[in-house]
């Protein structure tokens, strides 16, 4: 029993171990070439911000024992429409609410589908990643669309307040109220515990198809906020946004302790481990690697990091 509680122990700080590990690493390996000044970690902060933030969406689709490959595309087509809406009224407000309702709109059909319907969530999300890919290529016209607004893209994205950039304070926010609401709020217990076990959690008179369709809309949305906060930052959007980072977001959740059977969910250690992928690839870019020689390392790291924190399901 002891030896049980010390492995559960060592499973659950082993990310910390890993951040600890990467930065020490790269500070060796880098020591001369301003891998730990203050300039390099603050761009660091800026790569991981989106990152993070859709993390914190996965964290509960896979608390609750579902998954979703389609905030990819939400994140370029919530972009393109808040670019285009901004563009078009001038409005800061409207273009958020524009791109957060695509975001909200996404969620609630993902979450029909799998909690109404009965459809697997892998299925649905992936059929789904094309249509709204499809859609954001459509109306954009394979074009970028610029954003010219000083304003939005200082708030969202490009921004600084002293030596803090903007998007790290919206990084610690959406981590800060992730983790607030998954490990102290009743719908943050109620979404572990579908995830913990479904029939038990129906015993227990929680809605489960309500908790399931309530995730996919986080997941959703948040992502739709990722895509304006890549539009303040490139300063305009484009069709591809987002699309490359699925695998990156699900990896930096895993390697962050929630796990993929569901039931158990740290938002903090998703964030932490959206930071991970940010300082590998940062440190990569440093050692002068070729884009293969990176993407090969980069997929060892992620490997070896996922095997040491995956939780298996058993009995």
């Amino acid at each position: 029993m002891t030896n049980r509680l010390k492995e559960i122990k060592w499973r659950e700080h082993v990310i910390y171990f890993i951040f600890t590990g990467i930065i020490l690493l790269f500070s060796v390996l880098l020591f001369d070439r301003g891998f730990l000044t203050g300039s390099n970690l603050m761009n660091i902060a800026r790569q991981t911000a989106m990152i993070s933030i859709m993390a914190v969406g996965m964290t509960f689709v896979l608390a609750a024992e579902e998954i979703d490959l389609s905030f990819g595309s939400v994140v370029a087509l919530a972009a393109i429409i808040t670019a285009q809406v901004l563009r078009a009224t001038g409005s800061i407000i409207l273009a958020i609410l524009a791109g957060l309702l695509v975001g909200a709109i996404i969620g609630i059909i993902n979450g029909l589908f799998v909690a109404k319907v009965g459809i697997p969530s892998f299925l649905v999300t992936l059929g789904m990643s094309g249509i709204i890919l499809g859609t954001a290529r459509w109306v954009s016209h394979l074009q970028s669309i610029p954003i010219n607004n000083d304003t939005f893209t200082f708030i969202f994205g490009s921004g600084d307040i002293g030596p803090v950039p903007v998007l790290f304070i919206w990084m610690i926010l959406a981590g800060s109220l992730g983790h607030l609401v998954l490990k102290k709020t009743p719908f943050g217990r109620k979404v572990l515990a579908t995830g913990g076990n479904k029939i038990s959690a129906l015993y227990s008179g929680i809605k489960v198809s309500r908790m399931k369709m309530s995730v996919m809309v986080i997941n959703s949305v948040l992502a739709a906020f990722a895509g304006i906060l890549y539009t303040g930052r490139l300063h305009g959007a484009r069709y591809t946004l987002g699309t490359n980072e699925v695998m990156i977001v699900i990896a930096a959740v895993i390697i962050g302790g929630t796990s993929m059977f569901g039931g158990k969910g740290s938002v903090i250690g998703s964030v932490i481990g959206a930071l991970i992928m940010g300082i590998l690839n940062n440190g990569l870019i440093l050692l002068g690697l070729s884009v293969d020689q990176q993407m090969i390392f980069r997929g060892l790291i992620i490997i070896i990091a996922v095997s040491l924190t995956m939780r298996e399901k058993k009995g």
